[in-house]
């Protein structure tokens, strides 16, 4: 389709060949990069610019989009969500869409279902790894590209750490391919919810039609809510495997890497495509807010009357809430959408984001939710609760919106303190999560510097001199009394620890002392942690800089070379047990390095040991062992080299990769015990369950996975709570657990609590 007078002849410096599409809410143009790589740019339509709930949404689009991989998707090659004119430049996929394909040649069968079975389902793993929730996989939003599918559109996407935005009136999905808890409760869809629409599409492209398809749209939608899905004509060797992709229930659907599987130990052949090429199929074009429908494209009367159970809300007065998702091919079906134009005026009100009033009036879970195993089997006997408990969740306020992922919590009771984020230290009530106090912090954090610690009747953090305040420490260690709120003392810290143990931990707390490293970075200094009343000066050994290092009851001074410290390249670090009666130190025991410690097993000190390219880590390749009453050192290396945040529990290291993969090695041989592939991307931790034999892991984005501490085999993993990305590499464990509670910090200082023998669930 050639350029139309008025048409720009660029956006954002690349030129424009051709229009692709164009719809209610934008038009898709085709573009060449300055080598000649061809783009495709939605434009957004400029009265929609002053909208800002609208601006918010196409935000949160191209965030969605720039998260996935590209690898199964159009990758956002670049964009200005802020410019006066909104637009988004993607890889432009040749190919036909799914529905022209099917329009055109009739349903498919044999290899080529198989294959796109395959690559659909790989599509959806990459989207929900990158943390995101499609929300309409629809025939139209699939490229049948040379290289396989390709999922497309991410404009009512939700990046699973986010929430839903309430825009009234406005289109979230396309009926026949929505799942139920999207018609009943679309503030609760999670990644199974694309499980079920990809389940839909599977049968409309092996039959030509959909497993809850009826002569009128609300039919249908309570078909996709009631009724058991038609799937007479689906091949049997694929029908087993969609029909518990069908489920109404969430938790009773697989997750994308659990279909994967299952689809390939299907024959290579599925056999012939047994649907018919018409009929129902016809309604399936739908024109929701990705669609380009063509200018003539004119909204239908709403039928008259609907079913008993199925509500027909006033039509909102814009129904062409069609997006500018990229168009590959000619527009097909201009009579067929005009057919569906009565779902988005009456029955897609169901999914009006806010709107308030479900179109399908049926029972169902209205909560976010978990997947997987049941909480129940997970539970201890004698789980404790606080008296009068209920899950709850809570922003710490004080926080800074730039400085994402730094709270972190202890429990004492039914205390819960908490600091980090721009607060030194707050007391929370675990029982509900309600606020006794709160002590800011003015300046900016450093990352990954959270609560110091506690004791039992005193509070420890870290304090940040505020921006452009010269006459303040730049980081101070204060204490707060933990009854009280108040104030006890601060004192000057130094800030260098990571550089040596690659931890940012410039103070601890063992006993009722805390220890400090002083603004100089040049001693250590212990006080009592009420009082203040220093205890003890030790200087760091000649020409080293040191960090505290605990291990149980022990403390150890890790030391490298100054000279090695200016280089960036700690190669000879040592350790030397800290006497905490008088501070003196140790002899010296040299550590490969360099060299992060990570906690204790069998009262060993456990090191990892980082693989570097360059000047880049890479991951870990090894451990070390440093045994406390011989002093000797032992080294193991690991079966290959683990990329992702590392951490310990119950005596074993753990690697938990960005994309979710939690890997368990022996500490003392290297030895891989097992691996574990969660749903769950940027996973800190684990910390080990109060004696439920389960690990937790958590994201920033507030998502915790439950695996068994045994084998690693998953127990439930949670929805997202918070809106934050995955977190940074490294980060420290976000979970703490006492009895049966489960206190999660997340992102924008989030803390939310619930009881592990119920687990919230998942979508």
């Amino acid at each position: 389709m050639s350029l139309r007078g008025g048409d720009p002849e660029e956006i954002g410096g690349y030129p424009l060949e051709a229009r692709l599409g164009s719809g209610g809410m934008g038009t898709v143009f085709l573009a060449r990069t300055a080598s000649g790589r061809p783009v495709a740019i939605k434009l957004i339509h400029q009265q929609f610019a002053g909208d800002e709930e609208f601006r918010i949404r196409f935000r949160q689009e191209v965030a969605a989009a720039r998260r996935v991989s590209g690898a199964f998707t159009a990758a956002v090659i670049d964009a200005d969500p802020e410019a006066e004119h909104p637009w988004m430049a993607t890889t432009f996929i040749e190919g036909h869409t799914l529905a022209q394909h099917i329009a055109k040649k009739g349903p498919i069968g044999g290899v080529e279902l198989r294959r796109l079975a395959i690559g659909l389902t790989e599509a959806l793993r990459d989207i929900h790894r990158a943390g995101v929730v499609h929300r309409d996989l629809k025939p139209s939003n699939v490229v049948l590209s040379p290289e396989g599918p390709r999922v497309i559109d991410f404009g009512i996407s939700r990046a699973a750490d986010q929430q839903t935005l309430t825009m009234t009136g406005r289109v979230i999905g396309t009926p026949p391919f929505m799942s139920p808890e999207q018609l009943q409760t679309p503030r609760g869809v999670g990644p199974r919810s694309d499980v079920f629409s990809l389940a839909t599409l599977l049968v409309y492209a092996a039959t030509g039609q959909g497993p809850f398809d009826a002569d009128s749209p609300y039919m249908t939608a309570y078909q996709v809510v009631h009724e058991a899905p038609a799937l007479g004509a689906v091949p049997d060797a694929l029908r087993r495997v969609v029909e518990p992709c069908l489920a109404k229930d969430p938790e009773d659907r697989p997750s994308a890497d659990e279909l994967l599987v299952r689809l390939r130990d299907l024959p290579s052949d599925l056999g012939p495509a047994t649907g018919p090429a018409d009929g129902p199929r016809s309604m399936r074009e739908t024109d929701t807010q990705h669609h380009l429908p063509t200018d003539d494209d004119t909204p239908a009367p709403v039928p008259a009357s609907a079913p008993a159970s199925v509500a027909a809300p006033p039509r909102p007065a814009e129904t062409r809430e069609s997006g500018a998702g990229q168009e590959t091919g000619a527009v097909v079906g201009r009579g067929l959408r005009r057919r569906w134009r009565p779902v988005l005026a009456a029955v897609v009100a169901v999914a009006a984001i806010g709107g308030g009033v479900a179109v399908v009036q049926a029972g169902g879970s209205d909560g976010p939710g978990g997947g997987g195993a049941r909480g129940s089997d997970i539970a201890a006997a004698g789980a404790r609760l606080p008296g009068g408990f209920e899950p709850w969740r809570k922003a710490v306020p004080g926080g800074r919106a730039d400085i994402p992922d730094e709270l972190r919590c202890e429990a004492r009771g039914d205390a819960l303190f908490c600091g980090g984020g721009g607060v030194v230290a707050t007391r929370l009530r675990l029982s509900d999560g309600s606020r006794v106090w709160t002590e800011k912090s003015p300046g900016v954090p450093t990352q990954g510097m959270h609560l110091v610690g506690v004791t039992d009747d005193t509070v420890l953090g870290y304090r940040f001199a505020a921006e452009g305040d010269a006459s303040s420490p730049q980081t101070e260690v204060v204490a707060v009394d933990a009854d009280k709120g108040r104030e006890l003392w601060s004192v000057p810290s130094g800030a260098q620890s990571t550089a040596v143990t690659g931890r940012t931990r410039d103070a601890v707390v063992v006993g009722s002392t805390v220890v400090t490293v002083d603004a100089s970075n040049s001693r250590f200094e212990a006080r009592r942690a009420h009082s203040g009343k220093v205890a003890w000066q030790e200087p760091f050994p000649s020409g080293t800089q040191c960090a505290p290092v605990p291990a149980g009851a022990r403390l150890y001074a890790m030391c490298a070379p100054r000279a090695e410290l200016s280089a960036g390249e700690v190669r000879h670090p040592d350790l030397r047990l800290v006497d905490l009666a008088s501070g003196s130190l140790g002899k010296a025991v040299a550590v490969k390095g360099p060299a992060v410690p990570l906690g204790t097993a069998d009262g060993s000190l456990v090191l990892l040991h980082p693989r570097q390219e360059g000047p880049e880590p890479v991951g870990y390749d090894g451990v070390s062992r440093l045994d406390p009453d011989s002093h000797d050192v032992t080294y193991a290396r690991f079966p290959k080299t683990y990329d992702g945040t590392p951490g310990m529990a119950d005596g074993t290291v753990f690697v938990s990769g960005q994309t979710g993969l939690v890997t368990a090695l022996d500490p003392a041989t290297g030895k891989k015990k097992w691996s574990r592939q969660t749903s769950v991307e940027g996973l800190s931790g684990p910390v080990a369950g109060d004696g439920d034999g389960a690990l937790y892991f958590s994201s920033a984005s507030g998502r915790v996975a439950a695996l068994s501490s045994r084998g690693g085999e998953p127990l439930w993993t949670t929805d997202p709570r918070a809106d934050g990305l995955a977190g940074e590499v490294n980060a420290s464990p976000r979970v703490t657990v006492t009895g049966s509670v489960v206190v999660v910090a997340a992102a924008k200082n989030t803390v939310f609590a619930f009881d592990a023998t119920k687990p919230p669930k998942s979508g």
